[in-house]
């Protein structure tokens, strides 16, 4: 079952049992230096994205201002503390994802947002241009009320913007936030560690509206 890659999401009984101890990751972030774990420091909000291979999508979020730090790992699926291999498999419904800290003092949720949506394309479902498979869905995993109606009112208003250029439906999942597992050491801050590494993202051009009525620093 694990070398059997499905297209569409386990079921309960398809999915691997996974294990109980985490992937360790002990290694601070490669760009700038901070703990990838908690605790955070006082004041620090969390946001967590899907967008396609997370090598590319992290590179994303780290360059933008007012992030504490970022980290890949998987969620939304069914297995405990999955390797990479159980996931590229499709047998563990988990998704490559972003955990993403930011200070609300120096950024807010609409600017992850715009970033979330203008860099992938978010209409193409199980896959992400060549990246095909599960674990390569788009997904915004909310923290908290005023994130879902953030990350909702942000998808009507791109939808608009896609469907006027000739886009398809959006099939971003927005899913309250699951449990986050981290990825193994070599995947973090992968495209830093190797700069000409593969980076498979693709946006639009399809520029996202901001100013979508939420407080700043959800």
């Amino acid at each position: 079952m694990a070398w059997r890659k499905l297209d569409r999401l386990p079921t309960p009984e398809e999915a691997l049992p996974g294990r109980e101890t985490p992937i360790a990751v002990s290694e601070p972030h490669v760009v700038n230096g901070r703990p990838l774990q908690p605790p955070y420091p006082d004041g620090m909000r969390q946001a967590m994205f899907g967008l396609g291979c997370f090598w590319g999508a992290e590179r994303k979020f780290w360059e933008m201002p007012g992030i504490y730090v970022t980290a890949v790992g998987y969620a939304g699926g069914l297995t405990p503390n999955p390797t990479y291999e159980e996931v590229c498999a499709g047998s563990t419904g988990h998704n490559e994802v972003v955990h993403v800290v930011f200070d609300p003092a120096q950024t807010d949720y609409e600017r992850l947002l715009q970033t979330f949506w203008e860099s992938h394309d978010p209409t193409q479902g199980m896959r992400q241009g060549n990246d095909r498979g599960t674990q390569y869905r788009s997904g915004i995993y909310v923290y908290d009320e005023a994130q879902r109606e953030a990350a909702e009112s942000s998808r009507t208003r791109f939808q608009t913007a896609l469907s006027g250029r000739g886009y398809g439906e959006i099939t971003t999942e927005i899913l309250p936030a699951p449990t986050f597992y981290f990825a193994e050491q070599y995947h973090q801050q992968y495209l830093a560690r190797n700069p000409g590494g593969y980076c498979g993202l693709g946006g639009t051009g399809v520029s996202c509206p901001i100013g979508l009525g939420q407080a700043a620093g959800v």
